[in-house]
């Protein structure tokens, strides 16, 4: 998809945020959704979208939308490097296919990096189960 892609209501995001695909939340507000990554790049991979933006990436967002979700980054960053000790957080957000982008609305990464363990590949590999997820984020909720 290209950098002007219309915004597909039916996304995986969408359906998330309507509860018609189960996730493992870590917290919502009435603005944003932050949860478990189900393909995670490493141990603590989470998610940020905004639940209303019907924004597919970085220049399709008003200025007030952006400033909510970078501070729910921001929070959720924290909760990661308190409830986890990473050696380093990776902050990512993909705009465009060949950028790495896969799903069109837009959201943030939050990657935990330790040393001697590598990242997996973006959006590869089998997903995650969600008893494993839980146990993550129950550290990160209990940072929170």
């Amino acid at each position: 998809m290209s950098l002007e892609a219309q915004y597909d209501p039916d996304n995986i995001f969408a359906k998330i945020i309507r509860g018609d695909i189960p996730s493992v939340k870590l917290f919502e507000t009435d603005a944003v959704l932050a949860f478990m990554d189900v393909f995670p790049q490493s141990e603590g991979h989470c998610l940020v979208i905004h639940k209303q933006a019907t924004a597919t990436n970085l220049f399709d967002v008003d200025a007030d939308v952006l400033a909510t979700l970078m501070a729910a980054v921001q929070k959720l960053a924290r909760a990661v490097r308190d409830g986890l000790s990473p050696d380093g957080i990776r902050i990512a957000q993909f705009n465009g296919a060949p950028a790495g982008q896969t799903v069109y609305h837009l959201h943030f990464h939050i990657i935990p990096v330790y040393e001697g363990r590598a990242l997996g590949a973006h959006a590869s590999g089998g997903p995650a189960d969600a008893e494993s997820l839980e146990k993550v984020a129950a550290k990160i909720r209990a940072a929170l």
